[in-house]
């Protein structure tokens, strides 16, 4: 998996590191699990911002009492259904399917 640095991404958002960690504090961003706030998925930035609709889906597992780490499986975890990733269905602008699906499994 490819991952950026906070500086990285700090580069691409236009905006310092700390409020890259700021964001990932905020659950408004995703790092690795287990990397500290070192290592951040390419797939969560997308044309220079974070994905739109990636925050508010972060916020219903962690409402839904997932794990950074089962969030995180969750989110590159293939499904055939959608089908993809639900994190690539994020990046194809069919966040509603991925929400819901979120939504359902925090039942």
């Amino acid at each position: 998996m490819d991952t950026f640095t906070p500086a990285e991404v700090a580069a691409q958002l236009g905006v310092s590191t700390n409020k890259v960690r700021q964001l990932i504090a905020e659950r408004k961003l995703m790092a690795l699990p287990g990397s500290g706030n070192s290592k951040i998925p390419v797939e969560f930035i997308q044309d220079g911002v974070i994905l739109k609709h990636l925050p508010g889906l972060l916020t219903v597992l962690h409402d839904g009492r997932f794990t950074d780490e089962e969030a995180f499986e969750w989110l590159f975890r293939a499904d055939d259904s959608l089908p993809g990733t639900p994190v690539q269905a994020l990046r194809d602008d069919r966040h509603t399917e991925v929400t819901r699906r979120a939504q359902a499994l925090a039942l």
